[in-house]
């Protein structure tokens, strides 16, 4: 199959069909436009809800999968890097046989939607980094949340720690098993010191978008990942912390599809 240029509108495709009664040759003409979403550290309950308001305004097709490791899923032998997670989703598109796919992407998320826009997949047209991770910016480090207890990672996580959702009970304390899924793929820095430096290689356009309350990533950390990026654009989300998909969800669904339409 030839694939259209990253951006465009999918083909038409005819394809025949052998049913009961006989053969039937179909066009299909699918414009629905697919978003692969990726969670954070968080699990993909934080993107869940956005999921379902993407999918409900947009009338798109909403990918959202669980990490392997994440949720007390396996995660196989050979996932041991951020690089490794994002050539598997790029396969997994292959075997949907998605194109002109926007990839979403969360803090870790968005460090691996950035790892996907570096892979030059034709399957992707383009990439949204929201409170992404992964690079170094001087003078503006990560908040280490590897030793912090559920409750303290959300206290850096909201501009308004009132609307975290409520934790499920019996977590304990230390690290969830998240977090340590996530510092499996991340390391303990959560960044790689070349990443700044690979960025100008994307193609894709970004949307580089930022809760300007974020306490484990700051907006001038979000300038210079921004910065880094050929064709990227930065907005700031006023009264949102790291998670603006689950604190201001309509502010940020707005911020996507205002651009959209430029």
């Amino acid at each position: 199959m030839t694939l259209p240029a990253a951006g465009s509108l999918r083909p038409a495709r005819t394809e025949t069909h052998a049913l009961d009664l006989g053969e039937v040759t179909l066009q299909d003409r699918d414009r629905t436009r697919p978003y692969l979403l990726l969670h954070g550290g968080g699990g993909v309950a934080t993107m869940t809800g956005f999921a379902d308001l993407l999918a409900e305004r947009t009338h798109s097709r909403v990918l959202l999968p669980t990490h392997p490791g994440f949720g007390g899923t396996p995660k196989a032998d050979g996932l041991t890097d951020v690089t490794a997670l994002a050539r598997m989703y790029v396969s997994l598109l292959d075997e949907l046989g998605l194109t002109d796919v926007t990839v979403i992407g969360n803090s870790f998320g968005g460090w691996l939607a950035a790892e996907i826009a570096l892979l030059k997949s034709p399957r992707v047209s383009g990439a949204v980094l929201i409170n992404a991770i992964g690079i170094e910016v001087e003078g503006h480090p990560l908040t280490d949340i590897s030793g912090l207890a559920p409750a303290e990672i959300r206290a850096h996580s909201f501009h308004d720690p009132s609307k975290a959702p409520v934790p499920p009970s019996g977590g304990g304390t230390g690290p969830s098993p998240d977090v340590r899924a996530l510092v499996g793929y991340a390391g303990p820095a959560m960044t790689d010191p070349a990443l700044a430096a690979r960025l100008g290689e994307i193609e894709l356009p970004v949307h580089v978008i930022w809760g300007e309350s974020d306490g484990i990533v700051d907006p001038e950390y979000g300038k210079a990942y921004a910065a880094a990026i050929p064709m990227s654009v930065f907005t700031l989300l006023p009264r949102t912390g790291h998670l603006p998909q689950v604190e201001t969800p309509e502010e940020l669904l707005g911020a996507l599809l205002d651009l959209g339409n430029h």
